[in-house]
């Protein structure tokens, strides 16, 4: 499942409907960055680059991330939401949700190697809901670009 994606909300700063607080403390943080710290690590570098180049001023990019975020043809990140079963049998509470939450757990151990060209700034394994999932919030970029940023989101 892929969406829109809710960093407030796989990270607890408030509970849905679904969730039951109680067993939020099962929850795993894998990683919790700030969005726009990490579009400077990825992009600062061939921004740089990019706007030396330019010779117009309107071609000059102040802010990388609000590009993105203003722009309709990028999205400033993806979200994945991978769960195995459902709640009749996979149920948090079960011994089959354990199983299902050690394997998504060995998922995302190694998601970002895996995919290298994914940066995960955010990613979260919840127990405090029906059935244990992963949201998985990366930057898809790419590098060596001809046009535009040599490094930048696609």
């Amino acid at each position: 499942m892929t969406g829109k994606g809710s960093v407030n909300h796989n990270s607890r700063k408030f509970h849905a409907k679904n969730t039951d607080p109680e067993r939020s403390c099962l929850n795993v943080e894998y990683c919790n960055e700030n969005i726009k710290d990490v579009y400077h690590e990825l992009f600062d570098e061939a921004l740089a680059r990019y706007n030396k180049k330019q010779t117009r001023s309107d071609r000059i990019i102040d802010d990388y991330y609000e590009k993105i975020c203003s722009g309709k043809q990028e999205k400033p990140f993806h979200e994945i939401i991978l769960q195995i079963g459902n709640k009749d049998d996979m149920g948090a509470k079960t011994e089959e949700g354990q199983l299902a939450a050690k394997i998504l757990d060995k998922y995302m151990q190694d998601f970002q190697q895996r995919n290298p060209t994914l940066r995960v700034f955010s990613a979260y394994l919840h127990m405090d809901e029906a059935t244990p999932h992963l949201h998985i919030d990366f930057i898809p970029y790419t590098t060596g670009s001809k046009r535009g940023l040599e490094t930048r989101v696609y």
